[in-house]
């Protein structure tokens, strides 16, 4: 079920030391539309057959496997598989997608000499209409900056227009700051919704795709996406993003997993509860998480008030959607009543 490819011949210098390997479900948007360009280009594809870790990477190993795609739980699943630091990962393409790069996972991946390649879709969108890249004025730039754009930083791809605007579809300011949905038009968009006229009608509201998701975008023309439009916690009127806080609990160096979800609250209507899970032998503690947490407080890069009211460490991993993603769904209703008891 997943496929390999490599750019580095052309199609008829082709050899088994030339692929490249999506690992998403191929019924979920084509692995990023992955395989309709490498077809076309001639290259050669890897079939793993099955969702075995160490099987895959024993065969990323053995086909020379250049390029993988999938979401970031398949590249968390590989680089904690305890079979994974045997093998040689330098210079593997990861082209990731399907939901945020969480950052803790990103500089794990960097550490193992991959290079981590963020895209932007919907099904809808059938599916990449943006992607992390740089202009020219960018090239220039500090590692450390250009790797902060490579993680999170989007621009749209050719013939994709995409714009970030507020509940009147007004743009909203480009300072990197205010946050609104994300809004596009490109010839392969979905016209419709079968047989769904109403939900139609509600994706095409203003003659643009809505996409359910909320951004910025700063003034060189990048979007950074924030959460999806249903995650956003409500909080007393005010919204805290749960990407955020989940980046920023993932770079603690014993976490595995994690989730942040808005559950019920009788004064404030949410507030944020942490789901994390540890890697594999180790250990963490709700205070650790905490501290951990409070050191971003201290730098002002998030607010006292966005602190989750509760952190739950999980032996189990997370739920996941067919499409390999944390179930908000899910985990809301699991720990709906965790702030009342």
């Amino acid at each position: 079920m997943a496929v390999a490819i490599s750019t580095s011949a052309p199609p008829y210098e082709l050899s088994v030391r030339d692929v490249v390997m999506p690992l998403v479900p191929m019924y979920h948007v084509h692995a990023w539309g992955g395989p309709h360009a490498m077809f076309l280009a001639g290259q050669k594809y890897v079939f793993t057959g099955r969702m075995d870790w160490g099987y895959i990477l024993k065969t990323i190993s053995e086909e020379k496997v250049t390029y993988i795609y999938g979401v970031p739980v398949i590249l968390y699943l590989l680089l904690t598989h305890p079979d994974s630091p045997k093998y040689d990962l330098r210079g593997l393409k990861y082209g990731n997608g399907g939901s945020a790069m969480p950052e803790g996972l990103y500089k794990l991946a960097r550490s193992r000499g991959i290079i981590v390649i963020n895209g932007y879709g919907l099904s809808e969108t059938a599916p990449v209409i943006a992607q992390a890249l740089f202009n020219a004025s960018m090239l220039g730039w500090p590692d450390e900056k250009k790797e902060n754009y490579l993680m999170k930083g989007l621009r749209q791809i050719p013939l994709a227009f995409i714009r970030v605007v507020n509940d009147q579809g007004k743009d909203v300011p480009r300072d990197g700051k205010t946050i609104g949905e994300i809004v596009v038009r490109s010839p392969w968009l979905t016209p419709a919704y079968f047989k769904d006229p109403e939900k139609t009608r509600d994706l095409w509201r203003g003659g643009w795709l809505h996409t359910g998701d909320v951004a910025v975008w700063d003034s060189e023309g990048h979007i950074w996406i924030m959460d999806r439009l249903k995650d956003v916690i409500k909080s007393g009127g005010e919204w805290i993003v749960s990407t955020k806080l989940e980046d920023i609990i993932s770079t603690y160096p014993a976490v595995g997993e994690v989730a942040v979800v808005g559950v019920p609250h009788p004064k404030w209507g949410e507030r944020p509860v942490a789901i994390v899970v540890p890697k594999p032998g180790q250990r963490i503690t709700e205070d650790e998480i905490k501290n951990h947490l409070m050191k971003f407080v201290e730098k002002g890069e998030i607010p006292k008030w966005w602190l989750p009211d509760k952190i739950i460490i999980s032996e189990k991993e997370l739920p996941k959607t067919s499409t390999a993603k944390a179930d908000k769904k899910v985990l809301r209703e699991l720990y709906k009543n965790v702030l009342s008891t």
